[in-house]
């Protein structure tokens, strides 16, 4: 084998075990991560991809990562939890080497000497990218967290290297296994919006790379064909089925919404504690480095014309240049200049710029770190494993620097890798009950703190968490009468509000959890009870209200606890109403529910499945999409001209 493979070999298995290592000592499933678990619970019993039985709600953000843990669990049969926990992790792992095998190629001929030439060196290929991204707890908390991230950076690994070998790839090549491959690929990019719908950024400008390449008008019509049969067919799906254009989640925070100041409150969160600005600013040089220098031992006419590395002088002092040729010729030679590794590298960069600016604009999250691990790892994968040439002697002064150079880069890495781990090891059983001003959380730390349990991975270990085995003990108490189970101050005691008896056949009886963190609750609970919370991740209600714009990130949506308790079916006074609810707010929330769009809306996710029912959703989808309510039941009752419920009298 030659030096840069083993290089290579060597540094993949030590960054990836290390990883691997990291990932499993922190093992862990969010309550986030446990929302995705109720889904294929409900899958299993038959009710649909739902989070409530009876109600066509999408509550996971990722379509993938629900049906890939619906598969393995299927296959398996497994324990959800511990299903979800493997997914998690081998994607998470995979992703790591798969990014470096598509970095080594990338570079692959900057090892290779010029024919009939002798290498000036020994090349080595050494983690950069790698080691940074594996460095920081973030990457590792998520590794296995029951969120989608692993299987987000996994496909993100899988598309830089079908990517890079589309774009060294002959181009004259037309025989039926290149045109597969490429047909692959535009498939594969065209998962992007069910891996996540912001991943869309990256999918995109990949597509419309292919798109514009010299393949002609047959290949392009194949390759919108493929990249859209399964997205465009789950949209359909999915805008009649649920009624909505994107996931209950992405309404529920408001995606498209912007807090530039909290977006950047969440970027200096992840880049100050762990100084990652030096290895980022580290990587960026090196990557500027490897663009300007070409490979070694090669002179111009040496070099792969395919490569580009090289380009024919500019057309300006070309006598029978630009403004002799035609815009046809130009787009052509554009075209020409497309297949190139460089492209790749230009457009991944570009996907990673703009997906960091998305999340700065929204606001980021609530989770220390998450969403900007993907924007991240994108953003490292040209320089994932970088070549590194060490000359036979030092005796120039270029070999000197050259030495130094590598050397600097061996401290500043493996001392980021180590400042990073040596943080993370903290004592945190001390950590605070509360969350700061800013909104954002060590989410993983938080729970293990909160529980007294390092690891906590299934449902059952959740019960630790303050009020989780009260609720249980609620829930068994109101199984026959049903109630609209609700939070107290105490972490002991949760309030029931009564049904009220005139309810229709389908709702007597019913009970109704209402609570911030669905993945406990919805897991911890039977599936013939209805979780619900007051943020809207699987309550349309509370989706559809605005936005806060002084809440907390992730948070921002509040509906008041009146509104859970009318749509539910509750009483509006009396003993079978908690003290702390005004009967007046209930009252109040009745006469709005019976606003005409937020009955339609109701309808479209409540009402019984039929064809019918799909076609109206199909028209009505994107009405739905953007519809929003007051979250004040009295000026809902304005906006929506409906006649005021009388004050009561003093």
């Amino acid at each position: 084998m030659a030096v840069p493979g083993l290089s290579w070999l060597i540094g993949t298995t030590v960054v990836t075990v290390f990883f691997a290592i990291g990932a499993w000592q922190r093992r862990w499933i969010a309550d986030d991560g446990l929302i995705v678990l109720r889904t294929v619970k409900n899958l299993f019993a038959g009710n649909g991809p739902v989070f409530n039985a009876g109600e066509r709600v999408e509550a996971n953000t990722s379509t993938a990562w629900t049906y890939v843990n619906w598969f393995w669990a299927w296959v398996t049969g497994g324990q959800l939890e511990y299903v979800v926990l493997w997914v998690a992790l081998v994607h998470s792992v995979l992703a790591i080497p798969i990014a470096m095998y598509g970095t080594a190629r990338l570079y692959r001929r900057r090892w290779l000497p010029a024919p009939g030439k002798k290498a000036l060196g020994i090349t080595l290929l050494l983690p950069l990218g790698s080691v940074v991204y594996i460095a920081l707890p973030p990457a590792r908390d998520f590794a296995t967290s029951g969120l989608e991230n692993g299987l987000v950076i996994f496909w993100i690994a899988c598309l830089w290297c079908l990517f890079l070998a589309w774009a060294q790839r002959d181009p004259e090549r037309t025989d039926a296994r290149a045109r597969a491959a490429f047909l692959f690929l535009a498939f594969f990019a065209g998962l992007a919006p069910l891996i996540r719908p912001e991943i869309t950024l990256l999918g995109a400008l990949v597509l419309l790379v292919l798109f514009c390449a010299p393949i002609g008008w047959k290949m392009r019509v194949a390759m919108v064909a493929v990249a859209a049969v399964l997205p465009v067919g789950y949209q359909i799906f999915r805008m009649g089925y649920y009624a909505i254009l994107v996931p209950n989640p992405a309404i529920a925070k408001d995606a498209s919404g912007s807090k530039w100041d909290q977006g950047y409150v969440y970027l200096t969160n992840l880049f100050s504690p762990y100084l990652l600005l030096i290895p980022v600013i580290l990587a960026i040089l090196v990557g500027i480095v490897l663009v300007l220098t070409r490979p070694r031992g090669s002179t111009p006419e040496e070099i792969d014309p395919h490569d580009h590395v090289a380009d024919d002088l500019p057309d300006i002092l070309d006598p029978v240049g630009e403004y002799k040729r035609s815009h046809a010729e130009r787009w052509v030679d554009f075209q020409a200049r497309l297949q190139q590794p460089s492209t790749v590298v230009t457009t991944v960069l570009l996907a990673g710029i703009l997906l960091t600016l998305y999340w700065t604009r929204q606001g980021g999250d609530f989770m220390h770190g998450r969403v900007l691990l993907a924007p991240l790892f994108i953003l490292l994968l040209p320089v994932m494993a970088v070549p590194a040439t060490f000359p036979a002697t030092a005796r120039s002064a270029l070999s000197r620097w050259r030495l130094a150079a590598a050397g600097f880069i061996v401290l500043v890495v493996g001392g980021t890798a180590w400042w990073g781990a040596a943080i993370s090891q903290e004592v945190v059983a001390a950590s605070p009950m509360d969350i700061g001003r800013e909104g954002i959380v060590d989410e993983r730390r938080f729970y293990v703190a909160n529980m007294g349990n390092p690891n906590p991975i299934t449902a059952e270990d959740y019960l630790d968490y303050p009020r989780m085995r009260a609720m249980v003990e609620t829930l068994e108490e109101v199984r026959d009468t049903g109630g609209i189970v609700l939070p107290s101050g105490s972490y002991d005691h949760w309030f029931v509000a009564q049904l009220r008896k005139n309810l229709p056949e389908d709702m007597q009886g019913q009970t109704t959890l209402y609570f911030l963190n669905l993945g406990m609750t919805g897991m911890l609970a039977p599936l013939d009870v209805r979780v619900v919370d007051q943020m809207g991740l699987a309550y349309p209600l509370a989706a559809h209200t605005d936005r806060l714009q002084d809440g907390r990130i992730g948070h921002d949506k509040n509906l008041p606890t009146a509104w859970v308790i009318a749509e539910s079916g509750g009483v509006a006074g009396g003993r079978g109403l908690p003290g702390f609810i005004q009967t007046i707010d209930v009252r109040r929330a009745n006469v709005a529910l019976t606003c005409p769009d937020t009955q339609d809306r109701f309808v479209s996710y409540k009402g019984t499945w039929s064809f019918g029912r799909f076609a109206r959703n199909l028209r009505d989808a994107v009405g739905f999409n953007g519809y929003r309510i007051v979250r004040q039941p009295e000026y809902e009752i304005l906006r929506c001209g409906l006649e005021p419920v009388p004050e009561p009298s003093r």
